[in-house]
């Protein structure tokens, strides 16, 4: 891949910004980088590109952008998972010369940065790669007993791993209750895909759970197409909840399923800058 390749990230830039304005300054990782996408309306055929690990190419350009942003004072690097807007990146002009002097500035200020391979993984825990590959590497019915466990500690009840065939894709059913009153009957499909699940999936799916839940939810350790999100955000028909690749590794992280949390220390240089004189 050349540089010039890898160097497309800087495209994101304008919109990551405009982002970030236009929900107040602030989102999550996810929230911001789907938003990203769906602004500048990118193919499937991108949005399927993947790394050599198999993540997500366009998310991790997102990602680039969104350091060089860093970089330039642009967007606060104080909470991982969380982007926000520093008080220049509200200010900032967005011009398509003003994106060429971000990345040159930061360029200049950091010449190690020249030479980067921008088809290297960026705010990316080495972990979350490897607990990915290692769901993906589980036998079906492995995926299913251990997407089963996860809903459990998400708060499920009741939850059956149904194991059918010719069944339109559902593989078991659980309550979801949110009060002594109120519950929700849940059914659950989970597939080791590598690639993405489309529309006619979801509808599929949709059609299978018909008249026997509120509720459904699609997981997945691929990624779903833009269509197969509108398709489950379409109104007038039961709802779809869908957790791919990357939720389903933060799901693990949260829950401490099969992870451990390590603390570790950075330096913040900027704390000792004014001790220097």
């Amino acid at each position: 891949m050349s540089q010039k390749k890898g160097g497309e990230f800087s495209r994101f830039i304008k919109p990551l910004i405009e982002i970030l304005r236009e929900i107040g300054g602030s989102g999550s990782s996810r929230e911001v980088t789907d938003a990203v996408i769906d602004k500048m309306n990118l193919s499937e055929e991108e949005l399927s590109e993947t790394l050599k690990n198999g993540a997500s190419r366009v998310r991790n350009q997102v990602a680039w952008a969104r350091q060089y942003c860093v970089s330039a004072d642009l967007i606060d690097s104080s909470k991982r998972g969380v982007w926000s807007l520093t008080e220049q990146g509200f200010k900032h002009p967005l011009e398509a010369d003003d994106i060429y002097n971000i990345v040159k500035a930061v360029r200049f200020t950091k010449p190690n940065t020249t030479n980067t391979n921008y088809e290297e993984l960026i705010d990316t825990e080495p972990h979350e790669t490897e607990l990915l590959e290692i769901l993906k590497s589980l036998s079906p019915a492995g995926f299913e007993r251990i997407c089963q466990r996860l809903l459990r500690e998400s708060g499920f009840e009741q939850v059956v791993v149904t194991g059918k065939t010719n069944d339109g894709g559902i593989d078991g059913h659980g309550v979801l209750k949110l009060n002594p009153l109120v519950s929700f009957n849940v059914i659950f499909q989970c597939k080791r895909y590598k690639d993405s699940v489309s529309s006619p999936q979801i509808r599929d799916f949709r059609g299978a759970m018909a008249g026997r839940a509120d509720k459904g939810i699609f997981i997945t350790t691929g990624r779903f197409t833009q269509e197969a999100k509108k398709e489950a955000r379409r109104d007038g028909v039961p709802p779809i909840e869908l957790v791919d690749g990357e939720m389903l590794v933060n799901m693990f992280e949260q829950y401490e399923l099969g992870v451990k949390p390590v603390t570790t220390y950075e330096i913040e240089h900027k704390f000792f800058n004014e001790y220097m004189s």
